[in-house]
This record gives C-alpha cells, structure tokens and sequence, in this order.
C-alpha cells in the first residue's frame, strides 16, 4: 500500500491546471530560496563543525559511502549535481542564463540543494525576461 501522501501527489497532478490552482511565480521562487536557504543552514550546522573540529575533508566525503544505502544517496546527489552542471552550461548558451557559474562553485559547498534552488530562481527570471 502506497504511503497517503504519494494518493494527494497524484489526486494533484491529475487535476487540470487553471488560474485557481497555479502556483504564482512569486510563491515559486520564495519556496525555492527558502528550501535552499534551509539545506545551507543545515549543512553549516552539521557539517562544517565536523570538518573544523578533525579537518578531515576527505574522510568526510568518503563517510558518504560507509555502505549500501549511503553509497546510494551519495552518487545520487553526485550524479544530479553533474547533470546540473551540464544543464547550467547547456542554457548559459541557449537561452542566455547568466552567473551559472556561481551555482556550479556551490554544488561543491554546500551542496546540490542550495545550487539547484538558486539556478531555478535564475533561470526562471531569465525566461521571463525572454517573454
């Protein structure tokens, strides 16, 4: 039996989007930021006081693979960070995005999350400027 959350997802996606359920641009972009903005608080609070008090950058980064469910969430987040990057390079010339490059400095610190978060605002002003 599927968890009831994943029965309200799809009662939502199904549903035709009108003026009355849309999401507003500036709803959009607030969550998003603040989403990101929590990940970089979160990681300034658990990661970097374990990385001054050892200075063990790398075994911080291999702790991510200490096993099989680990490891997974590990690659995940690494793999998603690189098509990231290959999307912010991609649009940098396509549709003219810029400081994509700031989002590639933070996927190493502090992470995907804040980097992804940050390039959705970007890119969705830079789309809306196209219009």
């Amino acid at each position: 039996m599927a968890p009831p959350f994943l029965y309200l997802i799809a009662l939502t996606l199904n549903q035709p989007q009108t003026d009355e359920n849309a999401m507003s641009k500036s709803l959009f972009e607030t969550l998003t930021i603040l989403l990101g903005l929590a990940f970089t608080l979160a990681f300034f609070v658990i990661v970097v006081p374990a990385v001054l008090a050892d200075g063990d950058i790398v075994g911080g980064f291999a702790a991510g693979f200490v096993n099989p469910y680990s490891s997974g969430y590990s690659l995940d987040v690494i793999i998603t960070g690189l098509i990231l990057i290959v999307w912010i390079l991609y649009e940098r010339q396509s549709l003219g995005v810029r400081y994509g490059w700031v989002c590639i400095v933070l996927c190493a610190v502090p992470g995907v999350a804040t980097a992804f978060a940050l390039y959705l605002v970007m890119r969705s002003r830079t789309v809306q400027n196209l219009n």
